[in-house]
C-alpha cells in the first residue's frame, strides 16, 4: 500500500505525479518546501511576471504568460538557496588534470522540461497556416517540414528545446505541453 499525502488527495494526484513547475534553478521538491521562506522576492524579481505564489504560498511558474528567458534575476534574490545553479562535474571529469582557472565553470541546466506537440490537434498538421510555436522558439528546437496538400509538420528538436514555455503561450491551440523529462546518470 502506497501512502497518500494530503496534498496528493487535495489535487486529485492519488499517483503524485503532478507536480508545479518551480522557478528555474529550484532544487529537488522535497528540499525547495524547506528552504524557500515564500519571501515572494523572486515573484517580485520577475520582470515577465511569469513566477506566481503556487499552492500554500510558494513560487511556481505560469507559463500561460510566456516564456522564461533565463535572466537569473529569481536566483540573484533568493537568500535562502532554494533556487540555485549546481555546478556540472560532469564537465571537469571530461577534462581530468586540467586545472585551468580561465575555464567559465559549466552548470547544470536550469530545469528538466520539454515541450510536447500533439499533432494530432495541431493546426499546421490540420493544412492551416500556423507557425506561431517555431516563431517564437529562440532557441531553434521547432522547426515546420512541408509535406504534400499544404501541410507544415512542426518537428520538435528535444535535444535543443530548454523548456522555456515560449511555445506554450502562443500555440492558439493549446496543443503544446510542458513536461518535466527523467534525469539521466544521476544528472
Amino acid at each position: 500500500m502506497t501512502n497518500i499525502t494530503r496534498m496528493q488527495l487535495l489535487r486529485g494526484d492519488l499517483k503524485g505525479k503532478k507536480k508545479p513547475f518551480r522557478p528555474p534553478w529550484a532544487i529537488p521538491e522535497e528540499y525547495f518546501v524547506d528552504y524557500c521562506t515564500r519571501c515572494d522576492k523572486c515573484i517580485d524579481a520577475c520582470f515577465d511576471e511569469l513566477i506566481v505564489k503556487g499552492r500554500g504560498g510558494f513560487p511556481q511558474m505560469d507559463f500561460k504568460k510566456g516564456g522564461c528567458d533565463f535572466c537569473e534575476d529569481c536566483i540573484n534574490v533568493c537568500e535562502t538557496n532554494a533556487l540555485k545553479k549546481i555546478p556540472d562535474n560532469t564537465q571537469k571529469t571530461k577534462e581530468h588534470g586540467n586545472s585551468d582557472s580561465s575555464e567559465e565553470e559549466s552548470y547544470l541546466p536550469p530545469w528538466h522540461i520539454k515541450a510536447n506537440i500533439d499533432l494530432t490537434n495541431c493546426l499546421s498538421m490540420n493544412a492551416t497556416i500556423c507557425r506561431s510555436c517555431g516563431e517564437s522558439c529562440d532557441d531553434k528546437a521547432i522547426k515546420f517540414d512541408l509535406k504534400l496538400g499544404g501541410i507544415a509538420e512542426p518537428i520538435l528538436n528535444i535535444e535543443q528545446c530548454t523548456g522555456c514555455g515560449a511555445c506554450f503561450s502562443v500555440c492558439p491551440v493549446q496543443v503544446i505541453t510542458l513536461t518535466p523529462i527523467a534525469i539521466e546518470n544521476g544528472t
